[in-house]
């Protein structure tokens, strides 16, 4: 298949980890210590278990010492609570991070707010989030910067151009028009109640999809030569799906083959099949920003950890 050339995360993913190995060692050989990473993950969500495991995998391999703190879905709120500010305290602690979603009777608001928003390494905390609206240095939620360092490795300008974000979630498209608001990009925010949706993405130089409905944005949705970047991961599962995958998989690809064999596919929330031959560069589902977001959360890590060392250094 001709068309856009393909942003693929791994290879980006691997030069920021290499240079967060090489930090993580200088820290230990300096504080005696690894820093660390502490998840929270409440709950048997089988998604959240698969990324927290990448999670943890991916800190042992670049020197981070990652541990997974694991409640039961019946956790209470005040269990929950309980664990952030043990946390909190924990000197040996420089990031925590909790798994979201988490279960219906824990508080999501009243728990990222019990952060301390030196270890938000996720960055959603409303000071975080305050600071990164104000220009201000934050923690960067993980996507989003993982998505502006894949732009910056790639030559992408942004100064001036138009950047349309189709979603308006706090973990993506909120964080993510303000760092393209940063880098002097004029932009515009879509979402579910954006009408004629197709018009405004086509205006897009760089174009952001980020609202979790597989194949939403198609051709006639990008401009010629646009930048596309997929951060959908939805999943087809056979038999209900078969008629949705064969359209966006292809009948007779390797992909779709794929899916009959496994019974499920991964697609983004761009029809790949669709853009790729009209944009410019594009993002794979899977093989795009997921890579990217692991990398910044370690990144995001070893930040926390220099800068309490710092602190501690200044203290003293």
């Amino acid at each position: 298949m001709s068309g856009a050339r393909l942003l693929e995360g791994a290879a980006i993913a691997d030069a920021i980890g290499r240079r967060t190995k090489e930090r993580a060692a200088r820290f230990q050989a300096r504080h005696g210590r690894p820093p660390g990473l502490t998840v929270v993950l409440v709950g048997d969500d089988p998604a959240s278990h698969v990324y927290v495991r990448r999670k943890e995998e991916a800190a042992a391999e670049h020197g981070i010492a990652g541990r997974t703190l694991r409640l039961p879905a019946t956790a209470s709120h005040d269990d929950v609570l309980g664990v952030v500010r043990q946390l909190d305290a924990d000197e040996g602690v420089d990031g925590i991070l909790v798994q979201l979603p988490l279960p219906q009777q824990v508080r999501s608001d009243e728990v990222l707010a019990a952060l301390d928003p030196e270890k938000d390494v996720d960055g959603f905390h409303p000071i975080n989030v305050g600071r990164l609206q104000l220009g201000l240095p934050a923690f960067r939620p993980c996507t989003p910067a993982g998505i502006m360092e894949a732009l910056k490795s790639c030559d992408v300008p942004l100064s001036g151009r138009h950047a349309v974000v189709v979603g308006r979630s706090h973990i993506v498209g909120k964080p993510m028009a303000a760092l393209l608001l940063a880098a002097d990009a004029t932009v515009t925010i879509c979402h579910s109640r954006t009408p004629d949706l197709d018009a405004r993405c086509r205006e897009a130089d760089v174009l952001v999809v980020a609202v979790g409905r597989a194949g939403l944005v198609g051709a006639a949705a990008v401009k010629p030569g646009a930048v596309v970047v997929d951060v959908g991961m939805n999943r087809l599962a056979s038999p209900h799906d078969d008629a949705r995958a064969q359209e966006l998989l292809g009948q007779g690809t390797t992909r779709h083959a794929r899916y009959l064999e496994k019974g499920s596919a991964l697609v983004g929330d761009v029809d790949f099949r669709a853009v790729r031959p009209v944009a410019g560069l594009l993002t794979p589902v899977p093989g795009g920003v997921g890579p990217l977001t692991i990398a910044m959360l370690l990144a995001n890590t070893l930040d926390a950890a220099e800068r309490r060392a710092s602190s501690w250094s200044a203290s003293g």
